[in-house]
């Protein structure tokens, strides 16, 4: 039965527990999104908002590891502006964000989630800010954060000694004009590697997707299809991604939404359908600050920084007072008072969100690839967009804030903050960015690889492993018949290309012994029941230590390798250097003394089925695993199939003090010859942990299958 909540919009929910909100414009749709939002992802949107405000020692959690993450976000300090933000909002965006908010507040006024209550939290009414506040998290988290962590790690190696040689090809291109002398000098407060191990943890939970769109040409149907499966942390309860389902006099669109934000942000209309994966865009820099006194150097001159004195708040305990030192490069690490040299960073999208929201309203409507391409080009955060629409068009867009820089900097290496010809110079129109329309072969596809040769300008200097893009377009041009059955396949596909290169190096130096065997017999599948998997994952690990343990210390690479998400995010920049025949990193041994030392250490391990050494537990959030595996608030653990290097994502691995993972939160497939859409959640439509939506999804996306969704009525 509908359940009528306002004159503006009504819900039910359809068999799968995914609520379906019929309105009569686009307010109206925005009210039910907040409503429902509120409603199945209360506890996601708090949880989120709070961290976001740097509130979670004070609302939440005292200990040490929450003023932690406190600190963090203060630093960030994206709560800052988020009103005059607002401002930017069109009138339409505008009234539009306030609707979503009504119908936030409307469920909340109702029934707050019962965990704020058990911790004592009131919480206060959600505003346009705090949308704007998810949405700049949202495109920094897990996106440009993993790109900041990688140039701080580079200026880590050159204070560790490692030679000009070693870096440019582990970095090619981007190391021209660093001066090492400089960057020697910075005093690195934030640091990826501890001191204890000879270099803070990093914590990259990494946005690594696959997306592709095909013409009719190549379809079954006669009709542009179009897939989407974009790789997160999926270890957690709820799912990062809500399925919903909108209708309103003369059109539809069938959704996923993220808790938080007013926006159509993956899905279909009733003429489009569009999705996104990350670009590896670098839109974050940082430089090297001269600093004392407060003070900052600009060519002979000293200037004053901004200084933001920050306190945060803590159960049962006493207030930490924060001080953070600011100017036009970012927010310094570390303290401004004595003299001596650190790093600014800056991120173009920490001042935004308003533009990103205006363009993505067009998409409930829109009706071509021209028209999704034009509204997603302006989008601030940075994305691979790719559309399929009605008319048999595809295409593909990046979206982002890309900074102008000088000529010759790519913004990898930090340069000096002192000479203003490294000052960003305003963002590159949108236009230049890397884009395609209808490409003779039919095919799009993006899976976070170097996609640069598609503009006029240079975005992304590192880019994730191709393996799983050059995999995906091999079987999209094995036929020209594709249907959903074919695209479903393709996305739970477990060949490793990644695996087959190592593999024709490896063979010849195979001799005896349990890894032996299974690499010698094995598919480069990562099925559940692979042992050849697992052997290969063995020899690896043990190839990264002795490659780069020399030059860097084994106790580096380790900790890199079992902590961090260094050698998940860019493995393909090490890849590179293992397979060489001749590099630097060799020292005076050949590749294959190197790759035989490592064969020999796992050489007598008796590798186990690849689905029981990969397994993840869902954990809830609120709880994080603390609560007795019989309440039912997590859900495992349960085994996953691929690798880092598969269309089927299956990355699990410690960043930090913490379980993460990559794997496809998501998917689904837009065959437009239909009007549905054909999706997978890993989870359930609910935070609610009675509800019966709670898991509801999680066995059908083990077993990989796609529930269809049709508009509502």
């Amino acid at each position: 039965m509908t359940q009528p909540r306002t004159p503006k919009a009504s819900w039910t929910r359809d068999e799968h527990g995914i609520p379906q909100i019929v309105a009569d414009d686009i307010n109206g749709l925005h009210w039910g999104m907040g409503y429902c939002h509120a409603m199945d992802r209360g506890m996601q949107m708090l949880i989120m908002r709070i961290l976001g405000q740097g509130r979670a020692a004070e609302l939440l959690d005292g200990s040490d590891e929450m003023v932690e993450v406190d600190r963090f976000f203060r630093r960030m300090n994206w709560n800052a502006g988020v009103a005059t933000e607002a401002e930017n909002l069109t009138t339409d965006a505008r009234s539009a964000c306030q609707a979503y908010c009504d119908g936030v507040n409307a469920r909340f006024s109702e029934s707050v989630p019962w965990e704020f209550r058990l911790v004592g939290v009131k919480p206060d009414a959600w505003t346009v800010g705090d949308s704007l506040l998810l949405s700049r998290m949202t495109g920094f988290l897990t996106l440009a954060q993993s790109q900041g962590e990688v140039e701080r790690l580079f200026v880590e190696m050159i204070q560790a000694g490692i030679g000009d040689a070693h870096l440019e090809v582990l970095f090619p291109g981007c190391t021209a004009g660093f001066d090492r002398s400089i960057l020697s000098e910075v005093e690195l407060v934030e640091r990826n590697v501890p001191e204890a191990v000879k270099w803070l943890v990093a914590a990259p939970r990494l946005m690594a997707s696959n997306n592709w769109c095909v013409s009719g040409s190549r379809t079954a149907s006669g009709a542009a299809m179009l897939s989407n499966d974009p790789h997160l942390e999926t270890n957690r309860l709820p799912n990062v991604w809500v399925e919903q389902s909108f209708a309103w006099p003369g059109g539809y669109a069938i959704l996923m939404t993220m808790p938080g934000l007013p926006a159509p942000l993956v899905g279909r209309n009733e003429h489009l359908s569009w999705g996104a994966t990350y670009t590896f865009m670098d839109a974050i820099d940082s430089w090297v600050e001269h600093r004392r006194d407060g003070k900052y150097r600009r060519g002979d001159t000293w200037v004053d920084f901004d200084r933001r004195v920050e306190t945060i708040k803590r159960k049962k305990g006493e207030p930490i007072v924060e001080t953070f030192w600011e100017n036009q490069h970012g927010v310094l690490d570390g303290d401004a008072i004595a003299e001596g040299y650190s790093l600014a960073t800056r991120w173009s999208g920490s001042n935004g969100g308003a533009q990103s929201i205006n363009k993505l309203l067009c998409m409930w409507t829109a009706r071509t690839v021209s028209e999704g391409m034009g509204a997603f080009s302006e989008v601030e955060s940075s994305f691979n967009w790719i559309f399929a629409d009605s008319a048999g068009d595809i295409g593909y867009q990046m979206s982002g804030l890309m900074p102008r820089r000088s000529d010759g900097w790519s913004g990898f290496a930090p340069r000096a903050g002192w000479d203003e010809q490294f000052d960003w110079k305003g963002f590159v129109n949108p236009e230049e960015l890397p884009q395609v329309r209808n490409p003779a072969d039919g095919v799009i596809v993006t899976a976070n690889q170097d996609l640069n040769h598609l503009g006029n300008v240079s975005p992304i200097n590192a880019p994730m492993g191709d393996y799983r893009a050059r995999r995906i377009a091999q079987l999209l041009n094995e036929r020209d018949d594709h249907d959903v059955d074919s695209f479903r396949a393709i996305q739970m596909d477990t060949y490793s290309i990644q695996a087959a290169e190592f593999l024709e190096i490896l063979k010849p130096l195979l001799r005896t012994g349990p890894a032996a065997d299974a690499l010698r017999d094995w598919d480069c599948q990562y099925g559940l029941q692979s042992i050849g998997a697992t052997a290969f994952e063995l020899f690896y690990a043990e190839l990264l230590v002795e490659m780069f343990g020399p030059a860097c210390g084994v106790p580096v690479i380790e900790h890199l390798r079992d902590a961090t998400g260094t050698f998940i995010d860019f493995y393909q920049n090490f890849d590179r250097v293992l397979v060489a025949e001749s590099s630097p990193w060799l020292g005076e041994r050949t590749r294959d003394e190197v790759w035989g030392v490592a064969l020999a250490r796992v050489a007598d391990r008796v590798p186990e089925p690849w689905g029981k050494r990969n397994q993840l537990t869902l954990t809830n959030m609120f709880f994080g695993g603390k609560l007795p595996r019989f309440l039912g608030f997590d859900r495992g653990p349960i085994p996953i199939r691929g690798g880092r290097a598969t269309p089927h994502q299956g990355q699990i691995y410690r960043a930090g003090e913490r379980l993460t993972s990559f794997t496809p939160s998501l998917r689904l497939v837009a065959d437009m010859s239909a009007p549905v859409l054909h999706t997978a959640l890993c989870g359930g439509p609910s935070d609610r942990r009675f509800s019966k939506w709670y898991t509801s999804g999680v066995d059908g996306w083990l077993a990989g299958s796609l529930k269809v969704r049709k508009p509502p009525k």
